[in-house]
């Protein structure tokens, strides 16, 4: 059953339990697309309001994306568990079985796959809240920098699990350019949101 079929309740409580997933990963996953959602939220109070109709295609737009984005990290929950089961089954070979550093390689890369992807998301993410924020119902902009904050936290999750994969790989050329990339997305994804959270908070003052 996807995780995706589960009440809040009983994701909540698999998360807290003594196995492998969900875990960090597919909780990330799980936090951006309520940032996502938050956003769409603030779209559909907008739209159809006189003082907004300016902005009203724009709205529409980012609804669109936000939703897309919601979707796709939405099903990496379930991405990320399928990554990391065949890193689990690897863990436990002999280390003296043949094949075994090269298989254990490849799962590495696989397991930090997902994580990388949504990083990516939850930085996309952030943009779109910082639209809303500034175009969307003044009346909801504490959810756009909800929103906002929660990608953050998304975005800082993702960026944990990426590099408890690439801290094990053996081929530290490709692990130092995928944490770089992690990095730079992190970098630009904190200074991104907390722009967006203090313009919201400011706003509130």
């Amino acid at each position: 059953m996807s995780m995706n079929d589960l009440s809040v309740r009983a994701f909540t409580d698999e998360l807290a339990a003594k196995v492998s997933v969900p875990g960090g990963g597919g909780a990330s996953a799980l936090v951006g697309a309520l940032a996502s959602a938050l956003g769409s939220m603030v779209g559909n109070f907008t739209l159809g309001k006189k003082k907004y109709a300016d902005v009203e295609p724009e709205i529409i737009r980012l609804m669109d994306k936000a939703a897309e984005l919601q979707n796709k990290l939405l099903a990496c929950i379930d991405k990320d568990a399928e990554g990391f089961e065949p890193l689990s089954r690897a863990y436990g070979l002999p280390k003296d079985a043949p094949g075994r550093d090269e298989t254990l390689e490849k799962c590495l890369r696989d397991a930090a796959a997902v994580p990388f992807e949504i990083a990516e998301l939850a930085a996309e993410v952030i943009a779109v809240q910082e639209e809303f924020a500034k175009k969307g119902s003044k009346l909801m902009v504490s959810d756009a920098g909800c929103g906002a904050a929660f990608a953050r936290a998304a975005l800082e999750g993702a960026v944990l699990n990426v590099r408890v994969n690439t801290k094990l790989m053996k081929d530290r050329e490709y692990a130092a350019d995928l944490d770089a990339r992690v990095d730079e997305l992190l970098a630009a994804g904190r200074r991104d949101a907390d722009a967006v959270y203090t313009f919201v908070l400011d706003g509130l003052k």
